[in-house]
């Protein structure tokens, strides 16, 4: 890679990094104002296979629908959106938007277990003291007696938890079991579309439909706006995987959560005690320590990062 050919896919790298975490404090502004996870997720969604057939129209990209292909779509729209987002918009009421950040980068070491239990890689200590530490992280924030646990209600810590757990599935699912020769462009359309299918009623039937008609406030542009960057940061990160490589482009893992913290200041003027900070530092290190050496695990961590 020469040195201009690294500055250009640094910059997209923190552009990528940026985008992406930019939609946590979007996500918190999205349930200040009593919008509902199931009406949320539907125009997530929505808003996704808009952007993404608009993607697929410039690329001249086909939707398979083989049977494989469908059950890639059902099963990725609902380890990878519904069920984790139901968790993370659920608690995003209940938590600071940088406190979710610290969660979220959980992802990349719940990986790690999961993917012994499937039998995809092997144990190492180095990757297992890196779990251990991001659980160190976790416990600073959430132990009585933290700077944090007067005002951070425990039990929606660990619903933030259950998200990356599912997130980290997604990515060992897909390693485990193939996408059914379908690319990341079309994984993410057709897991919207068919997303779509599974939360309308569900929006409809819950009382949690959002009515799309003007006027719009700030939370219906935080929706609209962080939809957007998901998927283009998604589309980003695929096509620096391509240019780049993924030992290059796992790195967006950390930018993801730095950016996450920083727009929550920026944007919700969100202030942090030392403990939380001191977390941060943590985790940052137990996501270096878990990172798998072989890059096409590395690419699946950070894929897995796409899902709030």
């Amino acid at each position: 890679m020469t040195k201009r050919e690294l500055a250009l896919y640094g910059g997209v790298l923190v552009l990528i990094g940026a985008a992406w975490g930019m939609t946590l404090p979007l996500t918190k502004i999205a349930v200040s104002t009593g919008y509902k996870h199931f009406g949320l997720l539907f125009w997530q969604l929505a808003i996704g296979a808009i952007v993404m057939s608009t993607v697929a129209l410039v690329r001249g990209t086909r939707l398979s629908m083989g049977w494989a292909q469908v059950r890639v779509y059902v099963i990725i729209a609902l380890i990878g959106s519904i069920l984790p987002n139901t968790a993370s918009y659920q608690a995003a009421v209940h938590l600071p938007a940088g406190v979710l950040s610290i969660l979220l980068s959980m992802i990349p070491i719940w990986a790690f277990p999961i993917a012994l239990f499937l039998a995809l890689d092997r144990f190492e200590w180095r990757r297992f003291i890196g779990l251990a530490v991001g659980m160190m992280a976790v416990l600073m924030i959430v132990l009585p007696g933290a700077d944090m646990s007067g005002f951070i209600p425990v039990f929606w810590v660990f619903i933030g938890l259950i998200a990356g757990l599912f997130y980290a599935f997604e990515g060992n699912y897909v390693a485990r079991w193939g996408t059914a020769g379908l690319d990341p462009i079309q994984v993410l359309w057709g897991a919207s579309i068919f997303g779509m299918i599974v939360t309308l009623p569900l929006a409809l039937g819950s009382g949690q439909w959002i009515d799309p008609r003007p006027p719009y406030g700030p939370p219906d542009l935080a929706q609209v706006v962080g939809a957007s960057l998901h998927v283009i940061a998604y589309a980003g990160y695929v096509w620096l995987v391509g240019r780049a490589g993924p030992v290059f482009a796992v790195q967006i893992s950390y930018f993801v959560t730095i950016f996450g913290i920083f727009w929550a200041w920026v944007i919700l003027r969100e202030a942090y005690p030392a403990s939380v900070w001191f977390a941060l530092g943590l985790m940052l290190l137990g996501m270096y320590l878990v990172k798998p050496r072989k890059p096409s695990l590395e690419a699946r961590a950070a894929i897995e990062d796409n899902c709030v």
